[in-house]
């Protein structure tokens, strides 16, 4: 038996997203940009042309990271900020808050470095991440930033998905429904 999938045209690349089972009511169209530079490139490109003025971009690891840095890249900007799973050996000053996210099971923390909130402290800061769906990773990232001092001048994402795309506080380039146990879509 085949994989079902959901066809998707995202800032204009044609993508078909696997659907991955979460229960046995619900399944999500997993949307991964890791190794797709081409659609990498083009939602950055998007995005970007959406973007309000800022000083420093910051997501969260992992899936969020090729784009970010391919905004950074076609935006001219040297520097952007990463918020880690882990803390790493080499961050200096490093603090946390909890983060639940529909694709992780349970609650992990989210930390940043010392270094970047001194950077983003009275700074013009936009968040990025690849989809938005319940927003418990953006709010974390939210918190974050707040607890640096800087300022967050908007949200931006490749796709929210299921009630998501209600939301009016979030940028985002495509709609993502969620789907039934039989691959029928049950938002949009």
């Amino acid at each position: 038996m085949s994989r079902m999938t959901y066809h998707m045209n995202v800032a204009g690349v044609e993508r078909d997203l696997p659907l991955c089972k979460l229960n046995d009511d619900l399944m999500i169209g997993a949307f991964v940009i890791f190794g797709d530079t081409e659609l990498t490139c083009a939602c950055a490109a998007e995005l970007l042309k959406k973007a309000p003025e800022f000083d420093y971009m910051i997501a969260p690891e992992a899936k969020a990271i090729p784009l970010i840095h391919e905004m950074a890249r076609q935006s001219g900007r040297p520097k952007y900020l990463l918020v880690r799973k882990v803390p790493k050996f080499y961050m200096d000053g490093v603090f946390s808050v909890d983060d639940r996210s529909i694709t992780t099971a349970g609650i992990q923390k989210l930390y940043l470095d010392g270094a970047d909130a001194r950077l983003m402290k009275g700074k013009k800061i936009l968040i990025i991440d690849d989809v938005v769906s319940t927003g418990g990773s953006l709010a974390a990232v939210e918190e974050l930033v707040k607890l640096a001092g800087g300022e967050i001048v908007g949200k931006m994402t490749i796709l929210a998905e299921g009630d998501a795309a209600k939301r009016d506080d979030v940028i985002f380039l495509e709609k993502l429904p969620l789907f039934n146990s039989k691959g029928e879509p049950i938002s949009d």
